[in-house]
């Protein structure tokens, strides 16, 4: 498979470069592990995986050190370079083996059906074609793997709606590395052709007010084909 060397990542080019808020989402995603329980959310994301794992949008590597001995290998693919730097650390910390590689969603450097699950955790807010990338998801995919899912989007009432469409249109793109408030992860799932699993929606933090960027899902789809869905839970 042919996948660079972490030194190699060092100097290849970046299909992403957001130094500034990749070290502040360095600083606040470490603190929420256990302020909002990330650490838990990533439990349960990861539970029960098996075999050979992509992992979409790695940022910084905090998934790996939850993933079960159950897993073979994981894929990590990372366009930010401070952010890919970072994984690389945590890599070399993690119980399954972990390779660390540059990479955009939408055009992913692995080979077609190459791996039996894909993770994507906080990613689809911000990668620039949603639909191409899913579109990448399913084309690494085995028939019938699965993807394990935690994303925030579009969420609450009508004045929360224009709030996060506002935020969109606006500041928030160009201030957070590209991530969007107001898209529907779960629409966006169904249109690229999975069939959807069970998915629970919460908010982060469950206490306090509710904010444009606390609406989550946590959940299970899969590539269709022969595969019992069952078998990958």
């Amino acid at each position: 498979m042919p996948l660079r060397s972490p030194g190699a990542a060092k100097v290849a080019r970046d299909p992403v470069h957001h130094p500034l808020f990749a070290r502040y989402y360095a600083r606040i995603s470490v603190s929420a592990e256990t302020r909002m329980g990330m650490g838990g959310i990533r439990d349960r994301l990861l539970a029960g995986l098996s075999g050979r794992v992509i992992e979409v949008g790695a940022g910084n590597g905090l998934n790996f050190a939850h993933y079960p001995s159950t897993v073979s290998e994981v894929v990590a693919i990372e366009p930010e370079r401070t952010l890919r730097q970072l994984a690389v650390e945590n890599a070399l910390r993690s119980e399954v083996p972990v390779d660390v590689a540059p990479g955009a969603a939408e055009a992913l450097p692995v080979k077609s059906e190459a791996f039996d699950a894909a993770v994507v955790s906080l990613v689809l807010c911000s990668v620039r074609d949603v639909p191409r990338a899913l579109a990448e998801v399913r084309r690494v995919l085995r028939p019938g793997g699965v993807v394990r899912f935690f994303e925030h989007g579009r969420g609450g009432g009508r004045v929360m709606h224009f709030t996060q469409d506002a935020l969109d249109r606006t500041v928030w793109p160009p201030l957070n590395g590209g991530c969007h408030v107001g898209r529907d992860p779960i629409a966006a799932l169904r249109a690229a052709g999975f069939e959807l699993g069970p998915y629970r929606r919460l908010l982060m933090p469950e206490k306090g007010p509710a904010l444009p960027t606390s609406y989550c899902v946590l959940g299970t789809a899969w590539r269709p084909g022969v595969t019992d869905p069952a078998a990958g839970a």
